[in-house]
């Protein structure tokens, strides 16, 4: 009997910063000192910290020219993604994405889901209170204009994929709407807003990994053997579907660690799969939080070589901020 098949694996940021403008660039750097770091020793840092630790290393990284030359690096890589998803005739795309408060909250806040629902809503979110005109309107950028979209999901796939997590017991929650009758949040939107397209749209199985919210954080060999799982209940699939799996976010951010980014990216390369599952906790903190989905993908994506990958170190500061901006697939 013919089965499923992982026939691509694709790995891309979700950075606000692949929304900006070029011309919005630099406005990023002002903003960095509110927000909260950790160091590459994965401890607390200040901004301030960060700039005395820097030393000026980073001045030369924050030019209009080192703004372009990224900018447009990002934006090659991501047309890239969207053409190999488009040539690779995919029946369905299993999108392993992390919510950052958007949906599940604190009063539920599963470590893994996954999304069963006939459709998944896509429309506009509503801006933070605290966000600046500015910062507002590029987020708004992960988001269709106007309306409300109902993309396709694999459904009959989707719950396959619950019950043979449930047989290899994983505890996996299940849903089949959005909480509070909301769209899917900013890790999926990029997918569907960049990713997807041109039309007919491939049908997707939303995968959400809690990768920023203790206490309930998958750990890194977790992480690895849920995308192992994937793969094996892919495989089980009672009919010849091809799939692509994908991770969404990373690397890290918002302290740029672009030595540990380079060694993850030679683990996939190398198929080191105990360097992903051994990666320290305590470095995957904040953003450096979704390395977890692409430590998923990897496992799901043993079989497959690593085909091309594009890292660009998008630094915004010259405390080094910014976010390590990663694209790669697998085939």
């Amino acid at each position: 009997m013919a089965t499923g098949q992982v026939v691509l694996g694709i790995g891309t940021s979700h950075s606000p910063m692949l929304n900006a403008t070029l011309e919005e660039w630099p406005r990023f750097a002002p903003r960095d000192p509110q927000l909260r770091f950790y160091g590459s020793d994965g401890e607390p840092a200040t901004y301030e910290a960060l700039l005395g630790r820097a030393a000026g290393r980073y001045d030369a990284e924050c030019t209009p020219e080192k703004f372009a030359a990224r900018a447009g690096a990002a934006r090659a890589a991501i047309d890239r993604l969207a053409q190999d998803i488009a040539r690779a005739r995919l029946d369905a795309l299993v999108v392993i994405g992390d919510d950052q408060k958007e949906l599940f909250l604190d009063t539920n806040l599963p470590g893994l889901l996954v999304y069963h629902g006939p459709t998944v809503a896509h429309c506009m979110r509503p801006p933070k209170p605290e966000w600046p005109d500015w910062f507002a309107a590029i987020q708004s950028r992960y988001y269709l204009e106007a309306g409300r979209v109902e993309y396709p999901v694999a459904a009959p796939l989707a719950r396959h994929l619950i019950e043979r997590l449930v047989a290899d017991e994983f505890d996996v929650s299940a849903a089949s709407q959005l909480p509070r009758g909301e769209g899917e949040g900013h890790a999926f939107a990029f997918v569907h807003r960049r990713l997807l397209r041109p039309e007919p749209v491939v049908p997707v199985v939303p995968v959400f990994l809690n990768t920023y919210y203790p206490p309930n954080q998958p750990t890194p060999r977790r992480c690895y053997a849920i995308g192992q799982a994937i793969r094996r209940a892919v495989e089980s699939f009672p009919a010849p579907v091809r799939v692509g799996v994908l991770a969404s976010g990373g690397l890290s951010h918002f302290a740029i660690d672009e030595p540990f980014d380079r060694a993850i990216i030679g683990a996939f390369r190398d198929k080191d799969a105990e360097a992903l599952r051994s990666l320290p906790q305590r470095k995957l903190n904040s953003g450096n939080s979704e390395i977890r989905n692409w430590v998923a993908a990897a496992g799901a994506l043993e079989h497959l070589p690593l085909q091309w990958v594009e890292y660009v170190p998008g630094y915004r500061s010259p405390a080094g901020t910014g976010t390590g901006l990663c694209f790669a697939a697998w085939r």
